[in-house]
């Protein structure tokens, strides 16, 4: 799709919505991680990191880190992140030898030195550690690993957990990308999902993350909460775009209490309704396109200069499971409880509870749980959903030339499912390729479900989203 068919963004039709509104993945992966397996064992992971080592991607091309820190000091009721609600900080000390170990044995299999690009801390709260535990796990990192010159290193932030000194160590340690979790300014919004932050506190913060030189500044924000009305979003979005962070990340509630239990504390009777959450999308997009924010893509926005607008522009945009990245299809080292991690044509994840991840590492082992090795049929379709996703069209010869299959022969069910979202004016299909409309931006993830055939084998939907 090409960058000016984001400019002016439409508002779905509601018979579009009634349609094409289906449960699906956001495919931060392909396959995606409801797929892994737990016949995927932590010696497949190391097979996958020594082969690294020994192949010439070990040289060329660097490794994107993850690292997740699980703590939280409060519940927040929406949220669906694998957490530890803990008011305990001497945790964190324990959580960082027990990281320190997970790193010596990745090192074991891919060297240490290995060149990093990009680093994510993402959680729970990773502001949750002080200032000297985050020390310990940059210099414990930096031993392990070689930073780049101008790596990316992006950290998620509660904004209750920092003050302007917190922002001042962060950036002597190497971050210069911050991503604050806003979520919605309206106090009752606030009080309804266990999360209050006086906008006060944002402003002085961002003034803060300015004056300390921070390349990037992102902020979280979720429609669909409960006590939410498209007239009290307005005032939220009228106060980012008076903030003016370079990224915003704009995600839909999802409520699912069955599989999330904080959810269960929301009052299910508060939510807006399906047509309320569309009018916030609606009007987010104009109010983010008229303050000058260009449409990336699904959630997010960027002000034009922004690396990720600019990516997106050149096409060179991409998706790991943080979203969406300007880095190229790298291979991702994750570190933590639940860390997702990929190497070459595998996907691991690490055990989801503190108890199990800390038993394995003690047995000296990784502490992988499950993951998934992905076959030729896999590859070839990660690649036309991944170029749906991020550039909103694909050509068939760029993925005939790569993969050694005819598009239309091999695609001819997929592209016969199409033809009536081409008919609806999602997507447009010619002899060359397809491309996703203005309109059919909303239904991306439908677009790209067509190409799932996992999903295409197994209806059963309830455990995702729905697109709006």
């Amino acid at each position: 799709m090409s960058a000016a068919a984001t400019d002016c963004m439409p508002t779905p039709f509601p018979e579009l919505i009634r349609r094409f509104n289906v449960s699906g993945p956001r495919y931060t992966s392909y396959p995606t991680s409801d797929r892994f397996v737990e016949a995927f064992t932590p010696e497949h992971c190391v097979q996958a990191l020594a082969q690294r080592r020994s192949g010439a991607a070990a040289m060329l091309l660097p490794l994107t880190l993850y690292a997740h820190i699980p703590f939280c000091e409060s519940l927040c009721y929406y949220c669906a992140c694998n957490k530890v609600i803990t008011r305990h900080h001497e945790r964190g000390q324990t959580y960082l030898r027990y990281l320190s170990r997970e790193v010596d044995l990745h090192t074991a299999q891919v060297g240490m030195g290995q060149n990093v690009s990009q680093l994510h801390l993402g959680g729970g709260t990773p502001t949750f550690l002080c200032d000297s535990e985050l020390r310990d796990l940059m210099a414990m990192l930096r031993r392990s690993f070689a930073f780049a010159p101008g790596a990316e290193c992006s950290i998620e932030v509660d904004p209750r957990t920092v003050d302007a000194s917190r922002l001042a160590t962060l950036a002597e340690l190497g971050f210069n990308r911050l991503s604050f979790g806003v979520q919605d300014f309206d106090p009752a919004v606030q009080k309804a999902v266990h999360r209050v932050q006086p906008a006060e506190q944002l402003f002085a913060l961002m003034e803060s993350a300015r004056a300390l030189g921070f390349e990037s500044v992102n902020f979280d924000l979720i429609y669909g909460l409960p006590r939410q009305t498209p007239e009290s979003f307005d005032r939220t979005l009228a106060q980012v775009t008076q903030l003016r962070p370079d990224r915003i990340a704009l995600y839909a509630y999802v409520h699912l209490p069955e599989r999330f239990k904080p959810q269960r504390r929301i009052v299910a009777a508060e939510l807006p309704s399906a047509a309320a959450k569309v009018s916030m999308l609606s009007r987010s997009l104009s109010a983010f396109q008229g303050a000058g924010y260009v449409y990336v893509g699904m959630d997010h926005f960027a002000l034009p200069n922004d690396s990720l607008a600019v990516a997106k522009r050149q096409g060179r945009l991409h998706r790991n499971f943080q979203g969406y990245s300007t880095q190229p299809n790298r291979d991702v080292i994750g570190l933590g409880v639940s860390a997702i991690g990929k190497v070459g044509a595998t996907y691991s994840q690490n055990a989801k509870t503190l108890d199990e991840y800390y038993d394995a590492l003690d047995q000296g082992r990784l502490p992988v749980a499950r993951g998934f090795a992905l076959s030729r049929d896999d590859l070839v379709r990660r690649a036309v959903i991944m170029a749906l996703m991020c550039q909103g069209q694909l050509q068939f010869e760029s993925i005939e030339l790569a993969h050694l299959i005819d598009f239309k022969s091999y695609f001819a069910a997929e592209l016969e499912a199409l033809r009536g979202m081409q008919d609806k004016g999602l997507v447009e299909i010619n002899d060359c390729g397809i491309e996703v409309t203005a309109m059919g931006w909303f239904f991306v993830r439908g677009v790209a479900m067509v190409f799932d055939r996992y999903l295409q084998a197994d209806r059963t939907r309830a455990r995702f989203s729905r697109i709006l």
